[in-house]
């Protein structure tokens, strides 16, 4: 099993390039130190639609420079998508080692005990531009792999999916994830709970209906 450590001291372990559809060539890496003035572009270019379902402590450099700086210190893997020619930052995949009392309260309404040892939080962020271009989806079986690597063998998504994102719930179903219940953001909209067995292979033909 991998630690948080060894993935900061030797970040070409969980390298891996990615040549989607359109030509594009994409490399998903471990964040570095290095990355803060990137990942603070990254950031400050989401738009206000992207920046809803994906929500962050800040879009500038400051904030950016917090998220490099808590490498390894903490219970967070971060991984970005960098764009090979230009050397930009276009996404952002979130692990989290740590459960919060309330991911476990919502679960357990929904049947399902949650417990560090065998569950993490997972939640990617694309640039507006990388959206809908099939990157999302060649990425996951590496995002699988990580999970496993850290010794987890279920994913929840962090913070959930908002119902009213479509686009996402199909991706996370056609992925292998399955719907634990809703519950109610603080500005009254509604969110799903989504877990992945990782034990269970995604049914090709996606989610019956």
């Amino acid at each position: 099993m991998l630690t948080l450590t060894e993935i900061a001291e030797e970040p070409l372990r969980l390298t891996n390039r990615l040549t989607p559809h359109d030509g594009s060539d994409v490399v998903l890496r471990p964040l570095t130190h290095a990355d803060a003035e990137r990942l603070a572009e990254f950031l400050d270019s989401l738009s206000s639609a992207s920046r809803r379902f994906s929500t962050f402590d800040g879009y500038d450099l400051a904030a950016a420079r917090e998220l490099c700086d808590a490498i390894a210190r903490y219970d967070k893997l971060r991984l970005v998508l960098e764009d090979v020619p230009s050397g930009r930052i276009v996404g952002l995949l979130e692990f989290s080692l740590a459960l919060t009392p309330t991911d476990i309260a919502r679960y357990q309404d929904a049947g399902i005990r949650l417990a560090e040892t065998t569950d993490c939080r997972f939640g990617p962020t694309l640039a507006d531009d990388y959206q809908g271009r099939g990157v999302g989806t060649l990425a996951f079986p590496f995002v699988t792999e990580v999970a496993r690597l850290l010794g987890r063998t279920r994913i929840i998504l962090w913070g959930g999916v908002r119902a009213d994102n479509p686009r996402a719930i199909r991706y996370y179903e056609k992925n292998g994830f399955r719907r634990a219940g809703s519950f109610t953001e603080a500005d009254g909209s509604v969110s799903l709970n989504m877990i992945l067995d990782l034990h269970r292979a995604p049914d090709p033909a996606g989610p019956s209906t």
